[in-house]
C-alpha cells in the first residue's frame, strides 16, 4: 500500500524557498503567479495492515515539524506498469 503524506508550512510561517521560486518565476518572464508557497511530498510504502494512526504518528514523530507545518494523508492503491512507473 502507498502512502502519501503531504507537509506544508502553516499559515503566517515565512516560506523562503516559495520566495526565491515566485521570483525565478517572474525573473522567467511568467505573469499572473501571486504567490508560491513550497511544501514536500513523502511518499510511503507500507504494509496493507498498517494503521492510519501509525502513520499519524509517523507524521507528528518525524516526517512534520508540527510547530511549523501541517500534514495531510493520502493512501493510494499500488499501480504497476503505466507511464512513468
Amino acid at each position: 500500500m502507498k502512502v502519501r503524506v503531504y507537509v506544508t508550512l502553516k499559515k503566517g510561517v515565512l516560506d523562503p524557498q516559495g520566495k526565491a521560486i515566485h521570483h525565478a518565476l517572474e525573473g522567467l518572464g511568467f505573469a499572473g503567479v501571486n504567490d508560491v508557497r513550497a511544501g514536500k511530498l513523502i511518499e510511503l510504502d507500507v504494509d496493507d495492515g498498517t494503521r492510519d494512526a501509525d502513520v499519524e504518528e509517523m507524521c507528528r514523530k518525524l516526517l512534520a515539524n508540527t510547530v511549523i507545518e501541517n500534514y495531510r494523508i493520502e493512501r493510494t492503491e499500488t499501480v504497476t506498469g503505466g507511464v512513468g512507473a
